[in-house]
């Protein structure tokens, strides 16, 4: 044995697998093998459809309306957020919270171009990882409706 093989060994504390353990490590070794093909195989491309996109860029009319995931980082959430819209030009109008913290909402001031607003807020939503969904939609007053009048 060479001088910094036993030097390799000592330091790490390495011991050669006798034949039974090979055999064992080789067993696993074509089970994973056999495991990361099946993946290979569900994860092709022709099984997988693109996402589906809930919110249409035609339907952004400044309104944005966000779920998260914990309620206890509304406020971190919401401050990263207006320091990503502002960083970017974008104007918030209004910002309101849920009393629970888990929904939020944003009223931006629509600028030159909509369609490429829309992609930004799109993208930069659909990236962060605190939220579960959002939407561009205002949201649902809890007024409650007039109901019309009869006419006589």
């Amino acid at each position: 044995m060479s001088k910094f093989k036993k030097i390799y060994r000592d330091f790490f504390a390495l011991r050669e697998a006798n034949a039974e353990q090979q055999a064992a490590y080789n067993a696993e070794l074509e089970k994973t093998i056999e495991i990361q093909k099946d993946i290979k195989d569900l994860t092709s491309e022709e099984f997988i459809d693109e996402a589906q996109l809930v919110n249409n860029l035609t339907d952004y009319a400044g309104h944005v309306i966000y779920q998260l995931r914990d309620p206890q980082e509304s406020n971190a959430v919401a401050k990263e957020i207006q320091r990503w819209t502002t960083k970017k030009g974008f104007t918030i109008i209004k910002h309101d919270k849920s009393k629970s913290g888990r929904t939020g909402y944003f009223y931006f001031r629509i600028g030159e171009d909509p369609g490429s607003e829309s992609q930004k807020i799109q993208g930069y939503f659909a990236q962060l990882p605190e939220l579960t969904k959002f939407a561009f939609k205002a949201p649902r007053s809890n007024a409650p409706r007039r109901r019309p009048s009869k006419k006589f």
